[in-house]
């Protein structure tokens, strides 16, 4: 019979990501900026809530945004034209940001200039909530076409969440989609997590978001 060894490993696979995420927030903090790790799926309408957002904000606060994707310059130029300051972020091939891709842009960006940071993960429901970017929170955005089951296909992603904003709630004449039913399941997973009803669109329901996001500001800065 062929010899073998065991080996006993003691160190989890994301230990090095965590140690470097964990350096991440604790600059972030030092500078008191806040940093919102934004995740969603393609076309749930990340950009568009981003700039809802930043308009009601911009007043108050000092914003950037860092627009992370495998290839292409599309956000970052929306961004730009819309007057935010934005760097784009490419990734080479990876389907999420981790921490150390993370710390590479924040030094490419002047971070200690900012009161409030967004990182615009790459569209993916699965790979973005499995690495910790450092981020101060983390916030997802599904919306109403993709339906009301996605917390029981992509649970992880909704158990990392600090906040849920359910986005384009001006589509249900043309999309069912149960709002009973998805707060249920995201609080099943994660009790603690805020759920925002919203469109971005027509800016129903995003005065309760900025209101949310502001005091989570404030406190960080604060």
């Amino acid at each position: 019979m062929a010899e073998f060894r065991v080996i006993n490993v003691n160190v989890g696979v994301f230990d090095k990501n965590d140690r470097v995420a964990d350096a991440n927030r604790a600059k972030l903090r030092a500078q008191k900026t806040f940093m919102l790790n934004v995740m969603a799926s393609p076309g749930a309408g990340k950009t568009t809530t981003l700039l809802a957002t930043i308009a009601a904000l911009k007043d108050k606060y000092k914003i950037g945004v860092m627009e992370a994707d495998i290839d292409a310059t599309v956000d970052a130029e929306t961004m730009a034209n819309a007057g935010v300051r934005s760097i784009q972020v490419h990734t080479g091939g990876e389907c999420a940001m981790d921490a150390e891709m993370t710390r590479q842009a924040l030094e490419e960006f002047p971070t200690e200039d900012l009161d409030l940071l967004f990182l615009e993960n790459i569209g993916n429901l699965v790979c973005p909530a499995e690495t910790d970017t450092g981020a101060s929170k983390n916030i997802e955005i599904l919306s109403v076409p993709e339906g009301d089951d996605k917390p029981l296909k992509y649970p992880l992603m909704f158990e990392v969440c600090h906040a849920v904003l359910i986005n384009k709630i001006d589509t249900t004449d043309y999309f069912p989609f149960d709002f009973d039913a998805v707060e249920e399941r995201i609080h099943r997973l994660n009790p603690d997590c805020k759920i925002f009803f919203v469109s971005a669109r027509t800016g129903e329901g995003m005065q309760e978001w900025i209101d949310w996001l502001d005091s989570e500001v404030a406190a960080w800065n604060a």
